[in-house]
Parts: C-alpha cells; structure tokens; sequence
C-alpha cells in the first residue's frame, strides 16, 4: 500500500465521528443531485413525450398566398372580402418529390403525407364536428405513433375503415364495428366503419381526429391526389427549429416545429432545468464547505503527527497528497453511497406517487450518464474542497508544532 494511502486511512480512522459526518454529508449531497436530476429529467421527458404524442415534430404545408386589394382612387372606397381557399389550393405541388427529398435530409428520420381538412361525423340524430385525417398507414405511425394508443379495435384504415378518438365515440355512442358518417363541409361524404378506437391522453384530439385513408380523404375533400401538409419525426427532438429552417429552404414549403407552436412548454422546460442547476450548485457548494472545514479541523487536530511526518524526511508533497487522497476517498465515497441511495429514493417516489389509475404519476430518468456525472461531480467536490486544508498542512513548521504540541 502507498504510504500517502496508509496514512490517510490511518487519519480518517482514528477521526471516526468526523468521519462519518464528511462522509454522510458527501453521500447525502450526491443522493439529492440524482434523485433531482432524474425525478426532473423524467418529468420533462414524459412532458415531451405527451406533446408530441398528437402532433409531428415538424411540418410542413404549402405556403399561405399572399392577399392583393387594389388601390383605391382619391375619394374611392373599395370593400374586399377574404374567402378561405378550398381545400384543392391547399394542396402541396409535387409533394412525392418533395418528399424523398426531405427523408433524404439530414436529422429526418420519418416523414409521412397527410391530407386534412374539417368535417362533420354523425350517427343517427348526433352530429359533430371533426377535423378529418387522411393517412398513408404504412409511414404514419413513424411519425406519430398510434398503433400502440388503440384502446379498442385495430390500427387500420383500408378501404371505408376509420379510426376515432374515444371522447368522440363516447359522444357518437358509438363501438368498433359500428358505422357512422361523414360529410366534409363541401357536401361530399361517405358511410364509414369503426375499425378503431385511440386514446392520445389529449381531449380536443380524442374528441376531434377522425383517421382515414390517404385516398378516401382526397376524394372527399376534392384534392385529386394532393395532400395538405407533410408530417416529420426527427433525430433530435430538441434540433426541431434548425431542422424545418433547412427544410422549408430545400423545399420552399412552410416548415413550422413543435418547439414554435409550444413556447410555452419549452419556457417551462427551460425554468425547471435552470432551477434544477441552481439546488445542485448549492448542494455541491454545501458539500464541499463542509468536506473543506472537516478536513481543516483534522489539519489542526492532527498538527503534531504532521509535523512528526516532515521531521522525519516526508516531503511537503507527501503531506499535500495526503489531505488530497482524504478528499478523493471521501468523494468515491460519496459517489458509490450518493447512487445508491439516489436510486432508492427516485425508485421509491416512482412507486409510492401514483394516479388513479394506478399508474405511475412521474417517471424517472436514471441514465448511466447521470451516475457518470454525479461520480465525477463527487470526485471533483473532494478534492477541490482538500486543496486547502492540504496546502495548510504543507506549511506547517515541524518544530513549532512539535515544540507547542
């Protein structure tokens, strides 16, 4: 065993209170960073998730036209009125080459057609209004992922199948296999049949998406083939922006993100990782004052062995790594200690904070790279917080403090 070694477990054994103080303080301050972290982490991946759950991370659609008024002579009035373009003017031009383009862009990893627009479902006397979704089913659930979201029934479209949501089959009195109508505002409509049920965990969405095939919704909003937006996943959820900003210019289509249509999701997002930081600066600032001031007390308590040292031939640099192996020891030990005791907790909240339903309210987010960054976090704090008592150690005199202990 190195003697630096030796002599610093010898300094930490004979302190036993002391020790466990530091080292207690050191596992508690690591347990509250990783149980922080991943209790944060994992609320704002399911936050993420549940919003992307009814909704592309990208998409794209055909330019708005801009509206012209003609100017009007001096003393003239003139009394325009804007009409909304028919569902065919909507259409995107030459969207199958415009689509092997973008899934050959760089951060796409699926894209898919879709051709949208309002309509009515009604069974019997009920009517409501609905927002009509024609699919390709092949590439829709890359984009956004329905099959495993079906309460009831099966994911498919083919021929006059239609999906619902289950506010809207609760509000047709409706079931799988039961069929209902739908007639688009230009008057054009069709008898469908239930194939299945989904539930998206969003309200409006379950309540107003009817699913249909690519070819069925075309016919019935008059696109002749066309489709109405271009629907995108992404590598990187958080790259978004720069992905429709690179799309939209290799396209020259309209390209807007998630993360445009939820600022306010992101700047809640934003305030949490920003408080998040903030504890755990405060937490490792705790933890190293007191790893620093333990180790200072042990300075002065163990004043006179030190000076024995030095007397004896042992180098300033011996007693300075002394100090510095306390601190490491204390940190990979706060480390190992900290991670057990974080997993336990967060494993804990996951299980005891529930829903009604049973399930589990939050999740939480222990990746390998947060025990990674808490270990070198704890590493880091010991021995930042040994450097003084260490160098304070170094420039004792050997004969002052033998001759006054």
């Amino acid at each position: 065993m190195p003697f630096e070694l030796f002599v610093a477990l010898r300094f930490l054994r004979e302190g036993r209170t002391q020790t466990v103080l530091i080292f207690a303080g050191s596992i508690v301050g690591i347990a509250v960073i990783i149980f922080l972290s991943a209790l944060i982490g994992g609320l704002q991946a399911t936050l993420i998730d549940k919003t992307l759950a009814s909704q592309a991370q990208v998409m794209l659609k055909r330019p708005v036209r801009a509206v012209r008024i003609a100017a009007a002579a001096p003393g003239e009035a003139i009394i325009a009125s804007v009409e909304k373009a028919p569902e065919r003017e909507k259409s995107i031009e030459q969207w199958q080459r415009l689509l092997s383009v973008i899934r050959a862009r760089e951060g796409v990893i699926a894209a898919t057609p879709t051709a949208a627009g309002s309509a009515f479902a009604s069974r019997g006397e009920l009517s409501k209004a609905v927002a009509l979704r024609g699919i390709d089913v092949d590439t829709f659930d890359s984009v956004i992922r329905f099959a495993d979201k079906m309460v009831a029934g099966r994911f498919s479209v083919q021929g006059t199948l239609a999906i619902i949501g289950n506010v809207l089959a609760q509000d047709l009195g409706v079931a799988v296999g039961d069929k209902i109508r739908i007639v688009t505002a230009a008057g054009r409509g069709d008898v469908f049949t239930v194939a299945g049920i989904f539930d998206l965990g969003n309200k409006d969405v379950n309540q107003r998406w009817v699913l249909v095939s690519l070819r069925q919704a075309q016919t019935m909003l008059d696109l002749a083939g066309g489709v109405t937006t271009i629907e995108v996943k992404v590598a990187e959820v958080f790259a978004a922006d720069a992905v429709a900003e690179d799309l939209a210019a290799a396209t020259g289509l309209e390209a807007e993100s998630w993360m445009k249509v939820n600022q306010q999701l992101l700047a809640g997002l934003k305030a949490q990782s920003s408080s998040s930081v903030m504890i755990q600066a405060f937490v490792i600032i705790a933890v190293a004052l007191g790893i620093a001031s333990v180790l200072g007390v042990s300075v002065i308590q163990k004043s006179r062995q030190i000076g024995i040292l030095k007397a004896t031939g042992t180098s300033t640099g011996t007693v300075t790594r002394i100090f510095l192996i306390q601190g490491a020891i204390v940190g990979m030990a706060g480390s190992i200690g900290g991670g057990l005791v974080g997993t336990a907790l967060a494993t804990f909240f996951r299980h005891a904070v529930k829903n009604p339903y049973g399930e589990s309210l939050f999740a939480v987010a222990l990746t390998p790279g947060l025990f990674v960054t808490a270990a070198g976090v704890a590493l880091g704090t010991g021995l930042a917080a040994s450097v003084f008592p260490a160098r304070r150690a170094a420039r004792l005199d050997p004969a002052t403090v033998i001759r006054n202990g």
